[in-house]
């Protein structure tokens, strides 16, 4: 009667949890859906021209700032 209401100790609680775990982890594994060849080529440019416009506009700002702070300082320095 007293070993039927004993906890069970910290590893055995342990790999229960991971075990449940990597249950859980399957079956919602199984639920994705995942994109095709020409939806995964699609995301990736739309991702690259992302990224490429986002890098252009911070190059050209980058510049003006420098160009900005330069004149400031030639002012400065006169």
């Amino acid at each position: 009667m007293a070993e039927a209401n004993k906890k069970e100790n910290f590893f055995v609680r342990s790999g229960k949890r991971i075990s449940r775990w990597f249950r859980e982890m399957r079956s919602e594994l199984k639920k994705v859906v995942w994109p095709s060849k020409s939806q995964m080529i699609n995301n990736t440019l739309v991702v690259l021209a992302c990224v490429l416009v986002v890098g252009v506009f911070i190059w050209v700002f980058d510049a003006v700032a420098g160009l900005v702070v330069n004149g400031i300082i030639t002012l400065i320095k006169g």
